[in-house]
Order: C-alpha cells, then sequence, then structure tokens
C-alpha cells in the first residue's frame, strides 16, 4: 500500500492490533482506530484481508464502509441497527491501547 498505510509501519501495526482487539457482537470506528488519521485506518483496513475483523469497523455516525457484506457480518454476531446505521449506543466498545485480551466491551443498554 503506498502513503506509509503498509502493514509494515508501526502505525499501521497498531491499527491492525486495535481491530483485532474489537470483540464479536461490537463496533469501533475508523477513528478509535487511529485518532490522528482515521483515513489512513480505513487504508490500512482497506488492504488487511480476513487477517482481522474489518467488519466490526464503522463509520462515526454507524453507518457502513463496505456495504451489505458487512452488514450481514454484524448482524450475524447480533449488532443492533437502527434502520442503516449501526445502533451506536449498543454496539460501540473504545479500543484502548490495551491487548486484545485484556480489552473490555462496554455493557450493553438492554438485551437484543
Amino acid at each position: 500500500m503506498a502513503r506509509g498505510g503498509s502493514p509494515d509501519t508501526p502505525l499501521a501495526r497498531e491499527v491492525l492490533r486495535r481491530a483485532a482487539a474489537i470483540p464479536p457482537g461490537f463496533v469501533t470506528t475508523y477513528g478509535d482506530l487511529c485518532p490522528r488519521a482515521p483515513r489512513f485506518a480505513g487504508a490500512v483496513m482497506s488492504t488487511s484481508g480476513d487477517r482481522v475483523p474489518w467488519h466490526r469497523v464503522v463509520r462515526a455516525d454507524g453507518s457502513l464502509a463496505v456495504g451489505d457484506r458487512q452488514r450481514e457480518l454484524l448482524a450475524a454476531e447480533g449488532v443492533p441497527f437502527r434502520g442503516e446505521r449501526v445502533e451506536m449506543g449498543r454496539a460501540w466498545v473504545p479500543v484502548s491501547s490495551a491487548s486484545p485480551e485484556t480489552a473490555a466491551p462496554r455493557a450493553r443498554s438492554a438485551p437484543r
């Protein structure tokens, strides 16, 4: 990938590590993966293939960047939607600098 988006850069590796920490049934945003450069996170994710759960990364407003296939995968995990967007109040989880094993999802407000 051009312009530093190679998975071999430290920043790209951090984006992929954070994406791998997103638990099933939850989502995070491109800005959460790379606060200083959300578009960079999108570029890295677009080349990641199935190495990380790419479908769990959405836009800040809950809209889907990839479309129908992404929605199918999220729905299969039980991610709640309101219309065409992920219900971020229930499905968003912060992805911190913690290791994937210690990342704790935020409690849901209601059962699905």
